[in-house]
């Protein structure tokens, strides 16, 4: 019964009566686990890796090490919430369910930003650096090329999608596999860079105080940004109270011990980090080990990594939360995104939108100012999905035995904690533009809510 409920009926754990399922249930652990894998993108390091380093004095494997734990309490908030609310939608619907309707729909607000703005950097960055390789093509066909792919791939079915983000993680692994393999020989058998084993970059005690873990806590924060993109395929996904969750968390873990071991082992190949470029800093570590073939190969499989799999997984998120919010009749053109297609059941619509979105993105603003706006929308939500943890679970139902202390009180609360020590160091620009998108979506809900007093319907029996 509650197997064909998923299928073809309501969402089960929804308020209300729940919400009409609609999408296609398709997806494993499995695929989960690999879209969370190739949303934070294992080879991630690679392009930041010169400035992270000057910032945390060679110990990059530490920061991202503190990423873990850092994260890992926010992720165990969508881990609860999913379990709840099995729903596409991601943040939106966890805060609107959980808190509120109203601050749901701001939550949805605020993550849009993040997520429709985030395939369009991953356009551009794909573009500028496949540009550097072949000059003669222009940086804006190589970004409408990446746009048609993605869009294709996503509108044609989450299936095929998940197919093709089992190739690109292939793809990212065996290079990295590749790297791993040059570093053991030019350290350990060649003798070069430390001639071994060191605890410098995982250890340096004259270096580690305060300051600098929330140095390294405000990196390896924003490099794990995408990790929460697993509960939006919450409707399209085989069991998803228990695999939601689940996929969330080994994703982050796994990726963060990925992120620690490439690291690690270009400390070892190159130990001096002063001086290293901050944008090819890696790029130019794998040259020492394994000359131009292995200098290249990652450059070109970096372009794979984020202008194709990256970005595929981050429209696919974004064309769920428009769809969700859309069903709702919380979004302008709601009856436009809020359509499936009858042959893909997908949200096709949403989908080609995120694709043109993206291309005028990616070729009229600078890399700069949608940093600053996907930032501020992820944190912001973040916040708002612990908090929202806190209040449904220990508030509203009660459950407040041991357990529930340490998983609905104390851990949203570390998040909370560790997202807004992060969120306050935005400089002033960030939060110019951020509330500045705030407010419209204040305006936004107000009136598509008339004045915030409705509620969509499958949320009016809220208790």
């Amino acid at each position: 019964m509650a197997q064909a409920q998923l299928k073809t009926g309501t969402v089960p754990g929804t308020p209300g009566g729940g919400t009409n399922q609609e999408l296609n249930r398709v997806l494993t652990f499995k695929d989960l686990l690999v879209y969370g894998m190739v949303f934070m993108v294992p080879i991630a390091p690679m392009g930041v890796y010169g400035m992270v380093s000057n910032e945390s004095f060679g110990m990059v494997p530490l920061v991202y090490l503190v990423g873990i734990i850092a994260m890992v309490f926010t992720a165990f908030g969508y881990s609860q919430m999913s379990r709840e609310f099995p729903v596409a939608g991601s943040v939106y619907s966890y805060v609107q369910r959980g808190l509120n309707p109203h601050i749901g729909f701001l939550a949805g607000w605020m993550i849009l930003v993040d997520y429709i703005l985030a395939p369009a950097l991953l356009y551009a960055f794909g573009g500028i650096w496949i540009n550097s390789l072949v000059p003669s093509i222009p940086i804006w066909v190589w970004v409408l090329a990446f746009v048609l792919f993605n869009t294709m791939v996503n509108g044609r079915g989450v299936a095929l999608a998940a197919k093709t983000n089992f190739i690109l993680l292939g793809i990212e692994l065996i290079a990295l596999l590749i790297f791993i393999g040059y570093a053991v020989k030019f350290v350990f058998i060649d003798g070069m860079g430390t001639g071994g084993l060191s605890l410098d970059p995982l250890f340096q005690s004259e270096h580690i105080s305060l300051g600098f873990i929330s140095t390294a806590a405000s990196i390896a924060v924003l490099s794990f940004l995408g990790f929460d993109g697993i509960s939006t395929l919450s409707e399209e996904t085989k069991n998803p109270q228990k695999t939601v969750g689940k996929a969330t968390v080994a994703a982050l873990v796994i990726l963060g011990l990925i992120f620690m071991v490439e690291t690690y082992m270009a400390a070892l190949i190159h130990p001096q980090y002063k001086g290293l470029d901050p944008d090819m800093g890696f790029f130019d570590i794998a040259k020492e080990a394994g000359g131009n073939f292995l200098y290249y190969l990652l450059i070109l499989v970096n372009v794979v990594a984020v202008a194709i799999a990256n970005a595929l997984a981050a429209q696919s998120a974004i064309s769920r939360i428009l769809y969700s919010m859309s069903r709702d009749k919380l979004l302008p053109a709601s009856g436009f995104f809020g359509k499936i297609h009858p042959r893909f059941k997908t949200p096709l619509n949403a989908t080609v939108f995120v694709g043109v979105i993206s291309l005028v993105v990616a070729l009229s603003l600078s890399i700069e100012t949608i940093i600053k706006f996907v930032n501020f929308g992820a944190l912001t939500s973040f916040l708002l999905l612990n908090v929202t943890v806190f209040v449904y679970f220990f508030v509203k139902k009660k459950q407040r035995d041991t357990k529930g202390f340490f998983q609905y009180l104390l851990f949203p609360l570390c998040g909370f904690l560790i997202i807004g020590y992060v969120w306050s160091g935005f400089d002033k620009m960030t939060f110019v533009v951020g509330f500045s998108w705030l407010a419209v979506g204040v305006i936004v809900g107000a009136v598509k809510s008339k004045g915030y007093k409705e509620i969509p319907d499958s949320l009016k029996n809220l208790g």
